[in-house]
């Protein structure tokens, strides 16, 4: 298959055709071909995406390549220095990857062929190695990664049109079309046709015959003060540590050389002050039950929650929307959205975005 999609992209021909012809030969895609792997993934087509990370990976020259992608520690909350940092995998360009001078594996393509595939790639601006530009947006969508196409059960992507956010569906142009999914060339759900009536139904919830209900399942749903298994990981590496300090300690003692035991015990210095540090945070940033009292209070001091969630900043809604573990799934057919959130029987309604209701 990497030998048949080199030979048509050389020949000419497109990524999409290239993704057209697999699907319709039924050749399973690498997501429909390791299940295991990829449990997200529908796996039901090739998408241009898989085509192009083919193309692009110099293993099937034959060589080993390193240097990739780089960790990069970077702030969780740069106005909370003490909430620590995370790791964020980035690429590396090309000119910065290591490749093997010798074959390490049987390889599949030669280097002209790949490289001519990389010019060709290059000129589009779909190079390796992240040379292409990415548009990044600072438009905010409410609903970024919350909502759900039902014809392909895909996320559907934000996009400003006009002023206005949309979000939207094209499956048929990332994906090859010869399969068994019946989807509109283009589905579009505008935002501010979803927000007052997800924000009356939400709302909803607080009303007088309701409010006590959902005021317990808010309690209920309570992470524990101390979760089972906090902190074991870090302890453990602790643990092991203190034992690796004692036995290099000791030999020391038995005369070992002091220059390699030094850098042993310097090394194992570091790694503990690190699960150390981890095990502090994680200490501080448990969070603390509240009482029933304490969320009535909260909740009655926000008055008509309808207007608090219209009036509230794009940023803040939408996190209170993933905090409830909001989904919704948009049908283009009948033009309506199903909402769930994880509010004990507040599970699911019907809004219908588009006419009177």
């Amino acid at each position: 298959m990497v030998l048949r999609i080199f030979a048509e992209f050389l020949a000419g021909i497109g990524l999409f055709a290239i993704a057209e012809g697999l699907t319709a030969n039924h050749i399973p895609c690498p997501s429909a071909h390791d299940r295991a792997r990829n449990p997200h993934r529908s796996g039901i087509a090739w998408s241009k995406s898989a085509v192009r990370v083919i193309l692009t990976n110099p293993r099937y020259t034959g060589r080993q390549v390193w240097n990739k992608q780089r960790t990069d520690e970077v702030l969780l909350d740069v106005d909370d220095v003490a909430m620590g940092h995370t790791g964020i995998m980035r690429w590396h360009a090309r000119d910065k990857w290591v490749v093997s001078k010798e074959i390490s594996h049987e390889p599949l393509i030669d280097d002209a062929t790949f490289e001519q595939a990389q010019a060709i790639l290059e000129k589009r601006g779909r190079g390796t190695g992240g040379q292409h530009v990415k548009q990044r947006t600072r438009n905010p969508y409410v609903f970024r990664g919350l909502i759900y196409c039902a014809a392909c059960d895909r996320r559907m992507q934000g996009q400003y049109n006009h002023g206005n956010a949309y979000y939207r569906c094209r499956f048929p142009q990332e994906y090859a079309l010869a399969n068994q999914i019946d989807h509109p060339r283009n589905v579009y759900l505008r935002e501010d046709a979803l927000t007052d009536p997800l924000d009356t139904w939400l709302a909803s919830a607080f009303t007088p015959h309701r409010i006590e209900q959902t005021i317990t399942a808010m309690a209920d749903a309570q992470p524990l003060d101390h979760p089972p298994g906090h902190g074991k990981a870090a302890q453990a590496i602790i643990t092991e540590c203190d034992a690796k300090l004692e036995r290099y300690r000791a030999a020391l003692d038995a005369g070992a050389d002091p220059a390699v035991v030094t850098k042993w015990i310097t090394q194992t210095q570091t790694e503990r002050a690190r699960a150390e540090a981890d095990l502090h945070a994680k200490a501080g940033n448990s969070p603390r039950r509240m009482s029933q009292a304490e969320i009535t209070s909260l909740v009655t001091a926000l008055g008509d929650i309808a207007t608090v969630l219209r009036d509230a900043d794009p940023a803040d809604k939408s996190e209170v929307y993933r905090q409830l573990g909001l989904r919704l799934t948009y049908q283009p057919e009948t033009q309506t959205v199903r909402a769930a959130v994880n509010l004990s029987a507040h599970r699911g309604v019907m809004v219908r975005v588009r006419g009177g209701t």
